[in-house]
């Protein structure tokens, strides 16, 4: 079944079992696919998105989240940043389990031998072959500095 199928079957299960709180969650979840499919009719695709750029949009949904928690945890308002935690713990069901630091590596080292990369400047194609393999695996925020180091 495709992800966003799993979304629809899972937001019909919260609606039977009136879980309000997940039901908010998955709801945002099917807003941000819907609006992304919007734009991809805008720009000819009819098909809408599938399933790598709903993992895409389920990554960034789990990294603001993560922010917004943070920041309210350091306001002192622990009661919003439960609730932020809670829709983590909700959007994570959807993402494939994260890689550990030395499978990252590894990912990594791959990727570099994989297309070849021999300098900083063929980080592109590295970054690039990681993200079509790895969607929703690893944070390529963190992974970029990784790349840089093993490439220089």
């Amino acid at each position: 079944m495709s992800l966003r199928g799993q979304v629809s079957s899972e937001l019909k299960v919260a609606m039977k079992n009136k879980a309000v709180a997940r039901l908010s969650t998955l709801r945002l979840i099917n807003a941000a696919i819907k609006d992304r499919d919007i734009a991809a009719r805008a720009d000819g695709n009819d098909e809408g998105v599938g399933d790598d750029e709903i993992l895409s949009i389920l990554g960034k949904m789990a990294k603001q989240r993560q922010e917004s928690a943070r920041s309210y945890e350091e306001g002192g308002r622990l009661e919003l940043a439960e609730k932020e935690l809670a829709e983590i713990v909700v959007i994570g069901e959807f993402l494939p389990a994260q890689l550990d630091e030395d499978a990252v590596n590894k990912a990594i080292s791959d990727a570099i031998s994989s297309v070849g990369a021999e300098s900083i400047r063929d980080m592109g194609k590295v970054m690039g072959a990681l993200k079509s393999k790895y969607t929703g695996q690893m944070d390529f925020g963190s992974v970029g500095p990784k790349v840089k180091a093993m490439l220089g």
